[in-house]
């Protein structure tokens, strides 16, 4: 529960001045951001992305000579 409190608040700094609904409007803004964050489950999804980042001067390259990726 902590590192959730911790995690939310963590812009506000010295919290003990933060109102209910500034602390509300934290919680909430924590929730949406845990709700969009979807856990790849597909190891090759990720394992293609790092491989495309580190061919990323290749890729720009190409892009650059007008060839289609």
């Amino acid at each position: 529960m902590g590192k959730h409190l911790s995690t939310a608040l963590d812009e506000y700094g010295d919290i003990w001045g933060v109102t209910d609904k500034e602390l509300l409007f934290a919680l909430e803004k924590y929730k949406t951001q845990l709700e969009m964050d979807i856990p790849h489950t597909d190891d090759k999804e990720l394992d293609q992305i790092i491989k495309e980042g580190m061919d990323l001067e290749n890729i720009l390259k190409e892009e650059d000579n007008g060839e289609d990726y």
